[in-house]
């Protein structure tokens, strides 16, 4: 058995709150579904999240051959992993009382915005970085089938982040500009997200073969 149910729940908790964090891909979607309309927002939505698959491909890979190259280049990348995560949990906290704003956007088609929000997610390094760090911590390296875990994992996260976001999409002109300009939410999610930026940094440098 690849996973079990606990850490099948660990992840789909931290991935939910990573996911509903107010950054440059939930702000475009919230803006085209408030300026474009409900479609937009989900089409805008599925392009951002289908762009995930590249990075889980990626990821599923990238982290294959660094466990096959040697122990030593597995070490480095555990701290080099953690010092990224730690930084992310900086970032969460330092920023934790910003005030996120929609900007005003063009109108657009649909198909437009499908593809725009999937190059957006594809062309982000910072995605594909996430994705090497987040996704390894509910592997089990003992169970072998590491690129499956990998793939299984960002396909999870990758359907979680298409059904937020497409809600978030929707719904955006009733509740999307609330969410991302109250303060007291802004403020409580990131410092839970500093919480789980922390925690994943140690369980990835405390990781072994």
């Amino acid at each position: 058995m690849l996973f079990d149910t606990s850490t099948i729940l660990l992840f789909m908790g931290a991935a939910i709150i990573l996911i509903i964090i107010p950054g440059p891909d939930l702000v475009f979607t919230i803006t085209q579904g408030m300026t474009n309309g409900k479609k937009a927002g989900i089409t805008t939505a599925m392009g951002l999240s289908l762009g995930n698959v590249v990075h889980t491909l990626a990821a599923a890979l990238g982290l294959s051959l660094i466990i096959m190259t040697s122990v030593t280049v597995f070490t480095i990348f555990k701290i080099v992993g953690a010092a990224y995560l730690f930084y992310l949990a900086y970032q969460a906290f330092q920023h934790r009382k910003d005030e996120m704003t929609l900007q005003a956007v063009e109108k657009k088609a649909s198909k437009s915005l499908f593809f725009r929000g999937l190059l957006m997610n594809v062309l982000n390094p910072k995605v594909a970085i996430f994705y090497l760090t987040f996704l390894p911590q509910f592997v089990h390296y003992q169970a072998g089938h590491i690129p499956l875990q990998m793939f299984i994992l960002g396909i999870v996260f990758i359907i979680m982040t298409a059904i937020i976001f497409s809600v978030l999409g929707y719904f955006s002109g009733v509740f999307g500009e609330r969410l991302l300009q109250s303060p007291r939410f802004n403020e409580y999610l990131n410092i839970v997200a500093m919480i789980i930026f922390i925690g994943l940094g140690i369980k990835l440098l405390t990781t072994q073969l």
